[in-house]
C-alpha cells in the first residue's frame, strides 16, 4: 500500500526511535508499546497537522510519541499510589455531565427557537424599567464625511439641517457622492460609535453640545465631517425601549431556558420512576 506523505515522513523520522526489540506480538506500524497498549504511525499522523513543513513535521510527532509514552508510563507508576477506583469514579461523573450538558444544550435549542411577540416584550420591560440604565448617551440624527472639493458639499450643507422632508429625500440623492453618510434620525445609537469617527475633541463639552442640537461641521485632513443630532438620551438616564429590547430578549430567553430544563429533568426523572430504571428504596428525596 502507497503511504500518504505524511505518515512517509513520520515513518523516516521515527525509524531511529523505533528500530530494535523484535517481539512479535506487536504491529508492524507500531511507533511505540507499554504493556497492552499500541501507538501506530497512522495515529500519530492522525494527530500532526498535514501542512507542517517535514522538520515541524517531525517534531511535534516526536512530541506526540513522547508525551503517548510519558503518560501510560506514569500511568503504570501512579497505579500503586493512587486509589484508582476514585479516578475511575470521577471520570465517570465527568462523562456523565458532559453527557447531560450535551443534551440539555441540544434540547434547549429548541426552546431558542419561538421568538418573544413584542407585547412579551414590552410588558417585561415596562415591569422592570428601573433595571435598565444607560451607561453611555444615545443620540438619533444624520452624520456625513464629504471630500472638501467635492461639488455636492454646499448642498449638503444646506440639506443635512433640514427636517423638512423633501429636503430629506433629497439629501439621501446627493448623499450617493459622500465618503460617508448614516441616517439614524429614526434609530438609537450609541454616541461613543459617532464620536469616534470625527476629528474632534468632544470630550470638555460632549454634553452640552449634545443637548443643545447645534449642526457641527469640522475640517480635516481634506475632509468635511457634518453632524446634527436631533435627540439625545444622557448617560444614567433610562433607557428607551428600542434600545433595550435585545437585553429584555435575552432575559426572557435565559428564564425560559432555566424553566425548560426544569421540566426536562423532572421529566427525564418521572419516566425513569415509571419504567422502574430509577429506584429511592427509602422514598423519593427529592420530593
Amino acid at each position: 500500500m502507497k503511504q500518504s506523505p505524511i505518515i512517509a515522513v513520520l515513518v523516516a523520522a521515527l525509524a531511529g526511535s523505533c528500530s530494535g526489540g523484535g517481539d512479535s506480538s506487536i504491529p508492524a506500524d507500531a511507533v511505540a508499546a507499554v504493556g497492552g497498549s499500541v501507538l501506530t504511525t497512522a495515529e500519530v499522523a492522525a494527530n500532526v497537522p498535514p501542512m507542517l513543513a517535514p522538520d515541524d513535521s517531525a517534531t511535534m510527532a516526536r512530541a506526540y510519541v513522547r508525551r503517548w509514552v510519558d503518560a501510560r508510563l506514569v500511568s503504570d507508576v501512579a497505579a500503586s499510589d493512587i486509589d484508582m477506583e476514585q479516578i475511575d469514579r470521577l471520570t465517570e461523573e465527568y462523562r456523565l455531565e458532559l453527557i447531560m450538558d450535551s443534551y440539555r444544550r441540544i434540547m434547549a435549542s429548541r426552546a431558542d427557537a419561538a421568538e418573544f411577540g413584542i407585547d412579551s416584550l414590552k410588558a417585561y420591560y415596562n415591569a422592570h424599567a428601573d433595571e435598565f440604565v444607560l451607561e453611555r448617551p444615545l443620540v438619533k440624527g444624520i452624520y456625513l464625511k464629504v471630500a472638501d472639493q467635492a461639488p455636492q458639499l454646499p448642498r449638503l450643507r444646506r440639506l443635512y439641517r433640514s427636517d423638512r422632508p423633501v429636503d430629506l429625500d433629497q439629501l439621501e440623492k446627493e448623499a450617493t457622492g459622500a465618503i460617508h453618510y448614516d441616517y439614524f434620525r429614526d434609530r438609537w445609537v450609541d454616541w461613543e460609535q459617532i464620536e469616534t469617527r470625527i476629528p474632534y475633541d468632544f470630550a470638555s463639552g460632549a454634553d452640552s453640545f449634545l443637548r443643545s442640537g447645534r449642526p457641527l461641521e469640522v475640517s480635516a485632513g481634506g475632509f468635511t465631517y457634518l453632524l446634527c443630532i436631533s435627540e439625545y438620551i444622557g448617560a444614567g438616564s433610562a433607557m428607551p425601549f428600542e434600545a433595550a429590547r435585545p437585553l429584555v430578549r435575552e432575559r426572557l430567553l435565559n428564564a425560559r431556558r432555566r424553566q425548560f430544563d426544569a421540566v426536562l429533568l423532572n421529566g427525564l426523572r418521572q419516566r425513569a420512576l415509571e419504567r422502574g430504571i430509577l429506584v429511592f428504596p427509602a422514598g423519593n428525596p427529592l420530593e
